[in-house]
């Protein structure tokens, strides 16, 4: 289903989404500490969304069994809550969730390191694939096409000497988490399809410090990298505008 141009009250809910689903990541992240499990930030994610009285976008979808996706290290999206997951001291913690409010739906990551990082080079990896999401909002606007956010998210990666997943991609989102067009984060400007001022997308690049491979775990949800390189995940669900965007996952 391709995304559509949202009326004024549907944006009016979707920025109200998107505060609840950023407020929720930015509660998850200040509460996140080595020792704790993945499960119990799961279990903090599913009070929250208890208490702001929303529906949890991700539980259910295709199958997945719990409220959000958290992922550690090399493993890069989709990694199912665990109680015998421990976060340790330096994790590369990758946390993507998404809320429905009142029928509408935003998609958001942040990824997080646990404790103190036990290298530079990690803090680096967060920082640059931050940068590249940014980079990728800064090439919107109305009548933009995908290959247009493409361009710039794999410039910046590039630039960094990351590997950019290219399996995994951003896409429309609103009335469903996933919707038309695919957005993915390498590619060239000016070609894919055009998206519109009112049109709402998840532009979410996805970096790895080696290979850009990936690989599908047991579980049939983890995905991780081929050859164990660290990965970082940043996500913003966006409104085109006819001169931009507003990001409309943040506080």
């Amino acid at each position: 289903m391709m995304t559509r141009v949202k009326t004024a009250e549907e944006i009016v809910r979707m920025r109200e989404s998107g505060r609840i689903t950023a407020a929720i990541v930015e509660l998850l992240g200040r509460r996140l500490t080595p020792g704790m499990s993945t499960k119990d930030l799961a279990l903090i994610a599913e009070a929250e969304i208890k208490s702001y009285g929303v529906r949890a976008a991700f539980l259910g979808y295709q199958g997945f069994p719990d409220v959000i996706c958290i992922s550690l290290n090399d493993e890069v999206v989709h990694g199912i809550p665990r109680a015998d997951r421990i976060i340790k001291d330096g994790d590369i913690v990758k946390l993507d969730f998404g809320v429905d409010y009142q029928g509408m739906i935003t998609d958001h990551a942040r990824s997080f390191i646990a404790g103190k990082p036990l290298k530079k080079s990690h803090v680096k990896l967060l920082e640059r694939t931050r940068q590249s999401l940014d980079a990728g909002i800064m090439a919107v606007h109305d009548r933009c096409r995908t290959g247009d956010i493409a361009a710039a998210v794999q410039a910046e990666l590039d630039a960094a000497g990351y590997g950019i997943v290219r399996d995994l991609v951003g896409h429309g989102v609103g009335h469903h988490i996933h919707e038309d067009p695919n957005i993915p984060n390498y590619g060239r400007a000016g070609t894919g399809p055009w998206l519109d001022a009112g049109m709402t997308i998840a532009i979410e690049p996805m970096a790895t410090m080696g290979d850009w491979r990936v690989y599908e775990a047991d579980d049939g949800w983890t995905v991780l990298t081929h050859d164990g390189s660290l990965a970082a995940h940043f996500e913003h669900t966006v409104l085109i505008t006819p001169d931009g965007a507003e990001v409309l996952t943040q506080i």
